[in-house]
C-alpha cells in the first residue's frame, strides 16, 4: 500500500526528475549538434558542457526540493502539479543563467539551452501526468482507499467533505459524521454525507466498521471527555487527525501509544496521531519485498504445490484448498487460502468439540484434533506448510510476509479493545508468535502482547530477524 509523504517515494521521485533532466540536456545537445538544419547545426568545443550539466543537476535538485515538489500527489490536482513544475524549472533556469554569468562560463549555445528547457518541461510533464493518472486509476478501481469517520457536522466537517468530494481520485471514502447533539442524527451534512450517530457510539462503530482514520472537525472543548475518544481510537489502532483548533493543548493530552505530528490533509492543516509505524520509506520497502518474495516463492514452490495437491486428493475427498474468511488491515474481510488439512466440512463439527478446546481466550486449538487428515494433514500442520497458499493472499495485497496472524471474525468479536490494535497492521504469514518457543502453549494474552510488541517496535531489521528464525520453527515441527 502507498503511504502519504513516503521518504522512499520522495527519493525515487527526485532521482527520476534528475534523470529526466539529464536526458533532456543530452537530447538537446545531440539535437543541436547533429539533427538541426545545417545552418543551425553544430556546437563549438567551448564551453565544457559537462560542467554546465553538473550545475544543472545541483540547481534543479535544490530548487525542486525547496518548491515542495515531492509532497504526495494524493492531496493535489494535476494543474497545480504542472504549474509548480513549470515555475520550478524556470526559476532553476534563471539561477543557472546567473551562475554561468558569475563563473564567466561563456559561449553556451542559447538555442541548445532553449531546446533543453522545452524538453525538460515536456519530459517532466509527461512523467508526472503518467504517475498521477496511474495512481488515480488505481484509486478509482478501489485500491489504496482510506475510510474516514468525521466527528462534527458543521463548517470544519463541510470543508473536509468538500475537499474529498472535489478530489474523488485522492483515495478517501467518508463513512459518515458523528455529532454531540443527537437531534442532528440523520441530517445530511454535505455531498450526501450524513450524521450517522452520536460520539457516544464511536466505540461501537470503530469495532464494527473498517475505519482507517478518525477526523475531529469540531472544537474539542465541545466534546465531553474528548480525551477518552482520542485514546479509544489510539488503542484500537485507528489514526486520529485533528483540525487546527488546537484545543488539545488545553487538555494536556499526550498519546499513550502513538506518535503525534503535523501535516496537511488535502491542503488543510491538521494534527495527526498514529499508533502504527510511521516510517513510510521502510514500510514501502516492506511492501515491495512482500510482492517480490511472494512471486519468487510461488515459482520455487510450484512443485511442492503440485505434489501436496495430489497427496491431499488421494488421502481425502474434497477440495485441495481450504478457504476461510479472516480479518485484515483495520478489519477488512478477505478469504484466506490454506492447504486443506482436515476432512471436508470440518468447521461444522467444531461445535461438538468445544469442550475439548485447550486454548484460552477466543481461539480454538486441540492437540490431537480428530478432524485432521491422517499423515498428510498432520505433517502439513506441524511444518506450517499448509500456510503456503497464503502467498496468493500476499500477491492480492491482503497479507504481508511478516505481520500478526489474521484472525477469524468471530474471535475478534470477543477481543478486548486493546487487543483490536493488532489489526492496525497488515496480517502476515509469520510473526513473533510463530517463532516463539512452544508457541501453541503460549496463552492468548501473551500472544496478543507479542503482536502489539511487533507493531510498536517494528523495523525492517525485526522483519528480517523473524524471517531468519521462521525456517527453524518449520523444521522443528512446532505447529499444530
Amino acid at each position: 500500500m502507498f503511504r502519504d509523504q513516503s521518504r522512499l517515494i520522495e527519493r525515487i521521485h527526485r532521482l527520476l526528475d534528475i534523470l529526466l533532466t539529464v536526458a533532456a540536456f543530452g537530447a538537446a545537445y545531440f539535437i543541436k549538434r547533429d539533427l538541426l538544419p545545417e545552418s543551425f547545426r553544430g556546437l563549438i568545443s567551448a564551453p565544457n558542457y559537462h560542467v554546465v550539466l553538473l550545475l544543472i543537476i545541483i540547481i534543479w535538485y535544490v530548487v525542486f526540493k525547496l518548491f515542495g515538489f515531492y509532497t504526495s500527489f494524493r492531496g493535489q490536482n494535476l494543474r497545480k502539479i504542472f504549474w509548480n513544475m513549470i515555475k520550478a524549472v524556470f526559476i532553476s533556469f534563471l539561477l543557472l543563467s546567473f551562475l554561468l554569468y558569475l563563473l564567466k562560463i561563456t559561449h553556451v549555445s542559447r538555442m541548445m539551452m532553449a531546446i533543453f528547457l522545452t524538453l525538460n518541461i515536456l519530459f517532466l510533464g509527461i512523467s508526472k501526468g503518467f504517475v498521477y493518472k496511474m495512481l488515480a486509476h488505481f484509486r478509482g478501481k478501489g485500491f489504496n482507499f482510506r475510510n474516514i469517520l468525521i466527528v462534527g457536522s458543521r463548517e470544519g466537517a463541510k470543508e473536509i467533505i468538500g475537499a474529498i468530494g472535489d478530489r474523488q481520485d485522492a483515495g478517501y471514502r467518508i463513512l459518515g459524521c458523528l455529532e454531540v447533539d443527537e437531534r442532528r442524527v440523520g441530517e445530511t451534512v454535505e455531498n450526501s454525507v450524513k450524521v450517522i450517530d452520536t460520539v457516544e457510539s464511536m466505540e461501537t462503530i470503530l469495532l464494527r466498521e473498517v475505519v482507517d482514520e478518525l477526523i475531529f472537525a469540531i472544537p474539542l472543548h465541545m466534546i465531553k471527555d474528548v480525551e477518552k475518544y482520542i485514546s479509544m481510537a489510539e488503542n484500537v489502532g485507528v489514526a486520529v487527525r485533528i483540525l487546527p483548533q488546537w484545543h488539545i493543548r488545553q487538555l494536556g493530552y499526550t498519546p499513550n501509544i502513538g506518535s503525534l505530528h503535523f501535516e496537511t490533509f488535502l491542503g488543510i492543516p491538521s494534527m495527526a496521531i498514529t499508533s502504527t509505524p510511521n516510517d513510510d520509506g521502510s514500510l514501502l520497502i516492506k511492501s515491495f519485498f512482500d510482492y517480490l518474495f511472494a512471486i519468487v516463492a510461488m515459482v520455487i514452490c510450484l512443485p511442492i504445490f503440485g505434489v501436496t495437491a495430489i497427496v491431499i486428493k488421494l488421502c481425502s475427498k474434497g477440495p485441495v484448498f481450504f478457504k476461510q474468511e479472516r480479518l485484515g488491515l483495520n478489519g477488512r474481510r478477505f478469504m484466506l487460502y490454506k492447504f486443506r488439512t482436515m476432512h471436508a466440512n470440518a468447521d461444522e463439527g467444531q461445535k461438538g468439540l468445544a469442550g475439548m478446546n485447550e486454548a484460552d481466550g477466543p481461539v480454538f486449538k486441540i492437540k490431537k484434533d480428530p478432524r485432521i487428515i491422517p499423515y498428510i494433514g498432520t505433517f502439513l500442520r506441524k511444518t506450517g506448510m499448509d500456510e503456503l497458499p497464503q502467498l496468493i493472499n500476499v500477491l492480492k495485497g491482503e497479507m504481508s510476509i511478516v505481520g500478526p496472524r489474521p484472525p477469524i471474525p468471530s474471535e475478534v468479536g470477543k477481543y478486548d479493545n486493546w487487543q483490536r490494535r493488532r489489526l492496525s497492521m497488515k496480517p502476515g504469514l509469520t510473526c513473533l508468535w510463530q517463532i516463539a518457543p512452544c508457541r501453541n502453549d503460549v496463552c492468548f494474552e501473551e500472544w496478543m502482547n507479542l503482536d502489539l510488541q511487533y507493531i510498536d517496535t517494528w523495523s525492517l531489521g525485526l522483519d528480517f530477524k523473524i524471517l531468519i528464525k521462521t525456517p527453524w520453527s518449520v523444521l522443528t515441527g512446532e505447529g499444530r
